[in-house]
């Protein structure tokens, strides 16, 4: 029995062993057949990511080459146009505004077809926009684009009726040339409204050369406009007499109307040319874009006014007060040209007001230094260019500041008026100098959120029960969190009072000359110093700039107000 048993013991032990390598073969077996499917997994996926990076590089290549086709055509067309301009200045017989109105006339024809081919061709292929860049025009500027269109549309009709009116010296021809431009004007606003947001992915080199022409175009526009004297000349000598004058406005209500409404809109087509020009560079860097998904924009914070209310006050007073100096001075100059005492009680508000701007912007300078905010490093076109162009307006007001500077010490700097002058030349770059660092600063900068009020009312729960260490520490932590967001929150409301005060600022100085207040052509000073046409060139190129530099102060104040 014992015998049998050990036999038995003996056989089931072989058994077990027989079993335990029939086991582990099965196992050698799976995971040799596991080591092939495990390399062929990890082959597949570095193959994906080869042809996905070399797609990636190939895209990039071909964004760059897009770009630098477009940006080359671009250039070319504008030093064309400049060439034109520039002969037509220095030499009128050779060639003649005329020949200058026909090129920009075939730019603006060619431009016209490549829009309407995009609105009725492009914009609506299969997947032809799939990413919209939420930065990309805001409504302050599609706003602003709409108002300065319709005023260039309006100023056009005046430039029609001012022609008609001059029918013995014009021909009737020169008005064909106004109304391509009340067209283009017409079909390029409708286009920026409705798609100045767009990621165009598909024909992305047609879509960049006819950005790129269309850019081209207007700031052709804005440099005709700028160097173009001859219609002011024309009115300056009807308003003088001067009856040698070739070409005189009849003594008629309608010419006179005429001549007044084509003065007063003349700087709102600079300003359209400007803005069009931003727009359409925008949507140019944003063609062939793709957005990533964790870059979505979250929801902003909403524009209230709770809290604020020296800096509201404040603003609301020096609006008020720059309103009756502007129809002071408008009343005046509809009769006859200002009188001295007005252009003082003009520039004595300035000099009154560009101080106390100067010292909100540096005040919330400083308070932005004290923040532990963190910086808005996310690429994105439309920030960069609000800083461009907040740095490249701004040497509009600049350069005439300078220009005065020059000419009233190199004169008579001990008069009343050109001493009032001097101080405000002077006080107005210092301005534009701490205002744009206190805008940049503060558009760099996240946005503050409260979430962490309520991460700290869940820590604290009173339902919770901790140990002592545990709740002494709480109570440290949340003391010393009140003790900081106290202290933030009187950053903050500091920041809210200037950004306010100097919106409502930038708004009265974008109101004056806006609307045809420009004492820099009355004083006489710089005009008799570096005479008529040199002083002409030099405030068109500066005024336009320093309009445009107002507008977009404020909107990147309100960012900064909204943002605080």
């Amino acid at each position: 029995m014992l015998r049998g048993g050990e036999i038995r013991l003996a056989m089931a032990g072989k058994e077990a062993t027989r079993q335990r390598h029939l086991n582990q073969d099965t196992d050698g077996e799976e995971s040799a057949s596991a080591e092939p499917e495990a390399w062929k997994i990890r082959y597949e996926k570095c193959w994906l990511h080869r042809c996905c990076s070399s797609l990636l590089h190939k895209d990039r290549q071909a964004r760059k080459a897009g770009q630098l086709f477009s940006g080359l055509l671009a250039m070319n067309v504008v030093f064309l146009g400049c060439a034109f301009i520039s002969s037509m200045i220095f030499n009128r017989v050779a060639i003649t505004l005329r020949d200058v109105g026909i090129f920009l006339s075939i730019l603006k024809i060619l431009s016209l077809c490549w829009i309407i081919y995009y609105l009725l061709c492009t914009s609506r292929k299969p997947h032809a926009v799939l990413y919209r860049d939420s930065h990309a025009g805001p409504v302050w500027v599609q706003g602003s684009l709409v108002l300065f269109g319709a005023c260039t549309i309006i100023l056009q009709v005046f430039r029609i009726g001012y022609i008609v009116s001059h029918n013995h010296c014009k021909s009737h021809l020169e008005t064909l040339f106004p109304c391509i431009e009340i067209i283009f004007v017409c079909i390029q606003t409708y286009f920026l409204w409705r798609h100045c947001k767009d990621c165009t992915q598909v024909q992305h080199n047609l879509t960049r050369c006819g950005l790129m022409l269309t850019m081209a175009t207007d700031l052709l526009l804005w440099l005709l406009a700028v160097t173009n004297d001859s219609v002011h000349r024309e009115i300056e000598s009807a308003l003088k007499g001067n009856e040698s004058s070739s070409c005189t406005c009849p003594n008629t209500i309608a010419c006179r109307v005429f001549q007044k409404g084509y003065i007063l809109l003349y700087p709102f087509k600079m300003e359209y040319c400007l803005i069009g020009s931003s727009m359409l560079y925008v949507m140019w860097k944003n063609v062939g874009r793709r957005i990533p998904p964790h870059h979505t924009i979250h929801a902003k914070p909403k524009f209230k006014l709770r809290g604020v209310i020296y800096g509201l006050v404040l603003g609301i007073s020096t609006l008020f007060i720059g309103i009756c100096i502007f129809m002071t001075y408008q009343i005046e100059a509809t009769s006859s040209a200002p009188r001295q005492e007005t252009l003082v009680l003009y520039y004595s508000y300035y000099v009154a007001l560009l101080p106390m701007m100067t010292v909100g912007a540096l005040a919330g300078t400083v308070i932005h230094g004290l923040e532990e905010r963190e910086l808005d490093t996310l690429k994105n076109p439309t920030r960069s260019l609000d800083v461009i162009l907040l740095m490249g307006a701004a040497l509009g007001q600049i350069g005439i500041s300078y220009f005065s500077i020059v000419a009233i010490v190199a004169t008579n700097p001990g008069d009343l008026l050109n001493r009032l002058i001097l101080t405000y030349a002077v006080s107005l770059i210092i301005q534009h100098i701490t205002q744009n660092i206190f805008i940049i600063e503060g558009l760099h900068r996240q946005p503050l959120t409260e979430t962490k009020e309520g991460e700290k009312r869940e820590d604290s729960d009173p339902r919770r029960v901790y140990p002592l260490e545990i709740r002494q520490e709480i109570r440290r932590v949340s003391h010393a969190y009140s003790h900081t967001y106290g202290r933030l929150n009187w950053k903050r409301k500091a920041l809210k009072e200037i950004s306010i005060f100097l919106v409502l600022c930038n708004i009265i100085l974008w109101i004056m000359p806006t609307f045809g207040m420009h004492p820099a052509f009355e004083n006489g000073l710089e005009k008799s110093f570096y005479g008529y046409s040199t002083w002409f060139a030099i405030v068109n190129f500066g005024l336009p700039l320093g309009v445009f530099y107002r507008m977009h102060s404020v909107g990147g104040l309100l960012e900064v107000y909204v943002s605080s």
